[in-house]
Formats: C-alpha cells, sequence, structure tokens
C-alpha cells in the first residue's frame, strides 16, 4: 500500500511538472552530485530506471566525477553538456550485480561502482544481515530456546520476532568474531544447512572472477566496503576498525592491480561514523568516504563525508525520478509529505 501511495505521490511530482523545475533549479544552483546508492540489482525494473537517469542525467565513474566536482578546472568542467552528473553505486557486490547489472550496463553503455566487501568475496557465504530472515524460515524447528527465552516457530508472528533479534544482535556485535560465533550458534540451534537455495543464488556475493571482468569493461569501478562490514561504530577495539577498512583496501588493490580510493561505510548514517572511524578511513589513505546520508554533493562537501541518495530496484521509475531530483527530501524537510518522511528512514530496520 505505501509503495502505491509513493508512486502515486511521485507521478504528481513528475507529471506535474516538479522534478523538471528540480532539475532545472539544480542546475541553477551550481555544481551539484547526484550520488545513488543501490543494493541488489534484480526484483524491479532496474532497466527503465537506467533508461530515465542516462536521458537527464549525465552518468559518471564515481572517481570521474568526484575529481570533476573537486578539480573541475584540471578536468575540463563539463564541456558542454549541461546535464547534472550523477553516479551510480551498488554496495555489498551481490551477485546479480553481475548477472543484471553489469549486462545492462553494457547494453546501455551506463557505468557504475560496486562497493565491495572482500571477505564475502573469499568465502562466498551469506552477507550477515540476510541470515535472521533466513534461517528462521529454513528451519524446521517448531520451539527452541535462545538466550533464556521460548520461541514458539509453529507461530508466524514469533519467526518474525526471532529473525528480528537475530538480526538486532548481528548488527550490535562488538567484534566481527562475535557476530560470527553467534551465527554459527544459531545455525546450530535452529538445525540449518549453509547450502544455498536456487532462488537466493542472485543474492550471494560476487565472485573473483566476476570482479575482474566486470573491471576489465570499464564499465564497472569498485571501492571499499570494508573487509567483513562490521558496523564500525559498534566495534570494540579501534584496532579492529583500522584492521577493517586497511585490510579491505589492500586485498582489493591485490586483485586489481590499481589504487583504490574511495571507501563507503557499512550502514552509513551519521550514528555509525564518529571521529574514529573517519581518522581510521584517512590514515588508511582512502581519498573520499561515503555515508547514506540523503542529499547532494557541492565543492564545500567534505570529502570524507560525501551524501547519497538511497534508492531500491523495486521502486518505480517515477520514484526514482523524485529521489534523483532531491524532491522527497525537500518535501519531508517542510514536513509536507509524512510518508515520504517515514520511508526514508526506514531502511535497514532493526540496526
Amino acid at each position: 500500500m505505501r509503495k502505491r501511495v509513493l508512486t502515486f505521490i511521485a507521478a504528481c511530482f513528475y507529471y506535474g511538472g516538479l522534478v523538471r523545475l528540480a532539475r532545472w533549479w539544480i542546475r541553477r544552483a551550481g555544481q551539484r552530485l547526484v550520488i545513488l546508492n543501490y543494493h541488489c540489482a534484480t526484483g524491479g525494473d532496474l532497466r527503465r530506471h537506467l533508461l530515465y537517469l542516462r536521458r537527464h542525467y549525465r552518468i559518471l565513474h564515481l572517481e570521474a566525477a568526484l575529481q570533476e566536482l573537486y578539480m573541475p578546472h584540471e578536468n575540463g568542467g563539463r564541456v558542454g553538456d549541461r546535464r547534472i552528473p550523477l553516479v551510480l553505486t551498488f554496495d555489498d557486490g551481490y551477485r546479480d550485480n553481475y548477472t543484471h547489472a553489469f549486462a545492462l550496463a553494457r547494453e546501455l553503455q551506463i557505468p557504475f561502482t560496486i562497493f565491495l566487501v572482500p571477505g564475502y568475496v573469499e568465502s562466498g557465504d551469506y552477507f550477515w544481515w540476510q541470515e535472521g530472515n533466513r534461517l528462521v524460515s529454513r528451519t524446521q524447528m517448531s520451539e527452541v530456546m535462545i538466550e533464556g527465552r521460548i520461541y514458539h516457530l509453529d507461530q508466524p508472528e514469533e519467526r518474525k520476532i526471532l529473525a528480528q533479534t537475530i538480526l538486532t544482535r548481528l548488527c550490535q556485535a562488538a567484534s566481527v568474531a562475535e557476530r560470527e560465533a553467534f551465527l554459527t550458534f544459531i545455525s546450530k540451534v535452529l538445525a540449518v544447512l549453509s547450502s544455498p537455495a536456487p532462488e537466493e543464488e542472485p543474492a550471494l556475493p560476487l565472485k573473483w572472477p566476476e570482479v575482474w571482468e566486470m573491471e576489465e569493461s570499464g564499465w564497472v569501478s569498485f571501492g571499499a566496503h570494508t573487509m567483513h562490514h562490521p558496523i564500525l561504530a559498534y566495534l570494540a577495539d579501534p584496532a579492529e576498525v583500522q584492521s577493517e577498512v586497511e585490510e579491505c583496501r589492500r586485498l582489493l588493490e591485490q586483485h586489481l592491480g590499481h589504487p583504490v580510493r574511495a571507501f563507503a561505510y557499512p550502514i552509513g548514517q551519521s550514528q555509525h561514523i564518529g571521529d574514529n572511524v573517519i581518522r581510521a578511513v584517512q590514515q588508511a589513505g582512502y581519498d573520499w568516504g561515503l555515508t547514506t546520508t540523503y542529499g547532494f554533493n557541492t565543492p564545500r562537501s567534505d570529502s570524507y563525508l560525501l551524501r547519497r541518495i538511497e534508492v531500491d530496484v523495486s521502486q518505480h521509475w517515477l520514484v526514482i525520478a523524485a529521489e534523483a531530483a532531491g524532491l522527497w527530501g525537500f518535501f519531508s524537510r517542510l514536513r509536507w509529505v509524512p510518508l515520504v518522511r517515514k520511508y526514508l528512514t526506514n531502511s535497514m530496520e532493526g540496526c
């Protein structure tokens, strides 16, 4: 229901001329860079998104766009193309970024950037934030006791509560070792095997040969997203924070054969990015840090707190049009569209 309401609002924005007006205002306001943040590439109409964005925006690789933003004279500026510069990013490195997004990138000649988690590329394991729902949905147990509470798993509401409890514990882990130990414990209690079902393949991590093929094509570039995707602000040991950031860059550069300059903070809202996390990124040698804080970037933006607009492939292209033009953020700040404000703060529920 909420998606239908948002699509209706977005249609009003688009066909009422507000989207076009917003794009005009952005161009008039001076240098702006829009960075969109996807995760998975399947489950919607990514082709329609890309066709709209290619028509109205100048889509660039992340590195080229940031060099232009901060050093326009060295990079030739906009060279006659007055469209707003835009970057497409995909966080985490799901398999469907290769099977679906990469195919579209080559066909439509649209570049994008993937922020990789090398520990998962190496292991091929499920990403940890998938595990609550996956383990609970696949268990055959009707009743389990976890940390002193009995869950009656023949009741859908109890299954939902347990999945959320698992996700919360994983989010708040004070170390990667603690997180993995809890996952091992839960898997044993629920008696779930780790072998993937065919329908789960698109959500598994990329493999190195797929990364290399995308890199060699010239349409896909890569950035760093920590070694094992912990929420860095929750890690108890500063040395582990530094290791997650530095080891990620080292391993990516080893596999890609060139410097990796951009880092995306896991669950990158401001409450998850402290000064110690920013220092770790700077000390690791990255030039840019990308958050998931909503908004556009200007030449005055902090290069280690770059803003992105979170979008999803399941959204209608009209919603993407409104998102890229900044209309959701504008109206939610004015408190004119409470549903939109709720939508914007609803990502990664439970973390």
